[in-house]
């Protein structure tokens, strides 16, 4: 129970059998209470209801913590809902330990040439500058308690390596790597460490979809594409939610203590950099 008496936020959370649900599952099991973070529902069409977390889908999940909890409705690329959602961590579970920056737009997937601003404009909102505000509001409350914390970002191999079809998504995660950077030697002498943990492709409901647009693009089947996928990872297999959420928790855990300003690879081997 290394998180008991620990209160943490997961943004983008709300969805099931999501890289979010698997974060706050695997910290309220060694003891955490978790806020339950999504945007409720669709409000643009940037946020399609079928790849967003609804209310009742979050109510769902954080119903499933073994050690309680509550949800929150909100929209990352508002400074002053994420604000109001470490505001709600803290005034509500007496306290802010461990925030992670989960929310991301990977289904905006397109060739160079047919992006449009405002396509590239939704992801960077989101996943990069949605990220800094949500690290920002986190910190302020962490510096105010004296006690440290965890900031961790959910980045991905696309932090590190480049993709076709997601200039807009590598762009924000490789942002993530100098954000956590920056963040972490200035606020290391507080205790707080930032963190990112980068995976490799993990089927979710998201990466259900990847899977079938990527196959397309490529004019194979979606099993041709996942068996094509299996043969580059030394591991042999994508990634699974347990496998970040692992991560995430060894990076919470006093076992991480002395590691900030990093970027892990959970990858299966098949990220070198």
């Amino acid at each position: 129970m290394r998180f008991a008496g620990k209160v943490a936020v997961v943004t983008g959370s709300g969805r099931a059998g999501g890289l979010g649900e698997g974060i706050a599952h695997r910290l309220a099991a060694e003891g955490a209470t978790v806020v339950i973070a999504d945007i409720g529902g669709s409000r643009d069409a940037a946020t399609p209801g079928d790849m967003v977390g609804g209310s009742a889908e979050m109510q769902a999940i954080a119903a499933a913590l073994p050690h309680g909890g509550s949800t929150f409705v909100c929209d990352v690329r508002d400074p002053v809902a994420v604000r109001a959602l470490a505001a709600h961590a803290r005034d509500t579970h007496g306290g802010l330990d461990i925030w992670v920056n989960n929310a991301g737009i990977g289904y905006i997937m397109k060739p160079l040439l047919e992006v449009s601003a405002d396509d590239w404009r939704a992801v960077i909102d989101v996943n990069l500058t949605g990220a800094w505000y949500g690290l920002q509001a986190a910190a302020e409350i962490m510096v105010a308690q004296g006690r440290g914390g965890r900031i961790i970002n959910i980045a991905s191999q696309a932090a590190k390596s480049g993709f076709p079809h997601a200039q807009a998504y590598t762009a924000s995660k490789h942002g993530l790597v100098g954000l956590v950077r920056s963040a972490a030697i200035e606020l290391g002498p507080r205790g707080i460490t930032v963190n990112n943990v980068c995976p490799n492709h993990v089927t979710t409901g998201l990466g259900k979809w990847q899977n079938e647009h990527f196959a397309a693009v490529q004019g194979v089947t979606v099993d041709e594409y996942l068996a094509r996928m299996a043969a580059r990872i030394p591991m042999g297999r994508p990634g699974l939610p347990s496998d970040t959420a692992a991560a995430v928790a060894f990076l919470c855990s006093d076992e991480a203590i002395y590691i900030t300003g990093e970027s892990m690879n959970v990858s299966g081997g098949e990220e070198p950099h």
